[in-house]
């Protein structure tokens, strides 16, 4: 399947191609990216979802389309509801920072696939400066916030899918803004060792997440996600439970 613009999301292109997001989805509950994969469960849309969708359209160069796709972005008198309105703000911001504009220059949302410890992945950039560096934008709600989402996952795989397809090995960095009513905004380079450690990681993993996808073995139940509790059945649990944790 060749992935372009256009089907690189779709439920054919998730079914072939691991993801970053999928394979952490995979991480958090084996059953959830399953019927994610297969339709049954669809994650719902946060407007923090979308404010840094927002963002990254401006970027891409496609935020008309976007303002068009998510009529819920506005108030019932057409205006921007108040967090996009912060978007808005955001962009501003930093386009007047020649540091963030030097990081976010390269070629907007280029797609690679590649072949990764046995099985076939995807990848879309957010800026690839092809000879200079890989670099994702980031809006988050706190800049501490950050380690906690796993970025260096996500910069191990297009690190090495990237020298995959290029034969150049990139440095990859997050270019981050906070929504905080004093933005904060900085460039992160996530070390080497540390992108090793999670490119080790993600192959330790893999193999029993590719067997799950392709029904091999039972994707095991996390119990505490949406998904989850979404189709679970009531039952008599012992209180010291609930200590205990």
């Amino acid at each position: 399947m060749e992935l372009n613009q256009t089907n690189y999301y779709s439920d054919d292109a998730n079914r072939e191609f691991f993801s970053v997001s999928q394979y952490k989805s995979f991480m958090s509950c084996e059953a959830r990216a399953m019927a994610e994969i297969s339709g049954e469960y669809v994650r719902p849309v946060t407007r923090a979802l979308l404010v840094g969708s927002f963002v990254d359209r401006y970027f891409e160069g496609t935020l008309e389309d976007f303002m068009k796709e998510n009529p819920a972005i506005f108030t019932r008198k057409k205006e921007l509801r108040a967090e996009f309105k912060r978007a808005n703000q955001i962009i501003e911001t930093v386009k007047t920072d020649p540091k963030f504009m030097d990081a976010m220059s390269g070629e907007k949302q280029r797609i690679f696939t590649f072949e990764l410890f046995g099985v076939k992945w995807k990848a879309k950039l957010d800026s690839y400066n092809a000879g200079k560096a890989i670099t994702d934008l980031k809006v988050v709600a706190k800049m501490y916030q950050l380690p906690q989402w796993r970025y260096d996952l996500q910069g191990a795989v297009y690190q090495k899918g990237v020298e995959i397809c290029t034969g150049e090995k990139l440095p990859f960095y997050l270019a981050v803004v906070t929504k905080e009513m004093v933005m904060d905004r900085d460039i992160w380079q996530i070390p080497q060792s540390t992108l090793d450690m999670a490119l080790r990681q993600v192959e330790g993993n893999i193999g029993r997440y590719a067997d799950v996808k392709a029904g091999y073995i039972e994707p095991h139940f996390c119990g505490k996600c949406d998904y989850c509790k979404s189709i679970k059945k009531a039952t008599v649990r012992n209180y010291n439970e609930l200590l205990m944790d």
